[in-house]
């Protein structure tokens, strides 16, 4: 069965334009998720919309947008008001223009959609957009309305199709200085450098996506099933917060050391002598 759109519209490039559908790139539909359930009777708790000052429940029809202007005083939109502010992006995503992807901060991304031709009309035009991009080396910026909200729309050609990212407006992304500003930045020697370059490349690989592994969700599994054949639970021993470094330098040759141990690239001793002589060589001078 294939795959249901969650948005069906088009796709335009000046006056070139095919019809699209957007597909989400990823999902956690399999992972476990819990319910809120009564302690006493087993059944699941359901939520009702109650009004904050009588406590009396409210039916949906009753049920309108407000946006809070002050305290206690709100602004009451309904649908037909947001309707009439429509905009051209909510059936098209316009290509406004093109720009490298490394120029695109990886703050900026939210969430990857795959696009794909929505019917056999139109094909040609879509593999034109979708093979210029490639060509090109860009990546297309447009406008998209989902779930009643404009987004920034980032297109890049993947496999034969496109792949589209949402992005954050500027006022979504705080300013870094806010939270980086208080980092000192010491001084740090070169035997300190060359061990932790060492260290980095013991464990250098390729990118392989395959290999991670979620141990929360496995081990949430494997809570459901002893639960289920009313195997006991107990608590894990307490290993406490991770020994503070005292001193950075012995740490990083244990550090090493221990990568040696796992299977390392070179010896631990070779690059802890080459750090020492070169430690020596400069007192001296």
């Amino acid at each position: 069965m294939a795959p249901r759109a969650y948005w069906k519209g088009f796709l335009r490039l000046s006056l070139v334009s095919c019809p699209i559908q957007l597909f989400p790139a990823t999902s956690e539909r399999e992972k476990i998720s819990f319910n809120q359930i009564n302690k006493e009777t087993g059944n699941r708790i359901r939520y009702r919309k109650v009004d904050e000052d009588t406590g009396e429940e409210v039916r949906p029809d009753e049920i309108v947008k407000g946006y809070q202007v002050d305290k206690g005083r709100y602004v009451e939109i309904n649908d037909k008001e947001i309707d009439a502010i429509a905009l051209e992006s909510t059936r098209t995503i316009e290509i406004d223009e093109f720009v490298p992807r490394t120029e695109i901060d990886d703050l900026y991304l939210i969430r990857p959609y795959y696009i794909a031709p929505d019917g056999k009309v139109g094909q040609d035009a879509f593999a034109v957009i979708r093979d210029v991009i490639r060509q090109m080396n860009m990546v297309a910026i447009g406008r998209v309305v989902l779930t009643s909200r404009e987004h920034v729309i980032a297109l890049e050609a993947r496999g034969k199709g496109l792949m589209g990212t949402l992005l954050r407006y500027p006022y979504e992304v705080r300013d870094e200085n806010e939270y980086f500003d208080d980092i000192q930045s010491p001084k740090l020697s070169k035997d300190m450098m060359d061990l932790a370059q060492h260290i980095v490349k013991t464990k250098t690989g390729h990118f392989k996506p395959e290999k991670f592994e979620d141990h929360y969700e496995v081990a949430l599994k494997e809570l459901v099933e002893k639960k289920m054949k009313g195997i006991k639970i107990e608590a894990p021993r307490d290993r406490g917060e991770p020994t503070k470094v005292i001193n950075l330098m012995d740490a990083l040759r244990r550090s090493v050391r221990s990568e040696e141990q796992s299977g390392g690239k070179k010896p631990a001793k070779e690059v802890a002598r080459k750090s020492t002589r070169a430690s020596v060589r400069r007192k001296a001078g």
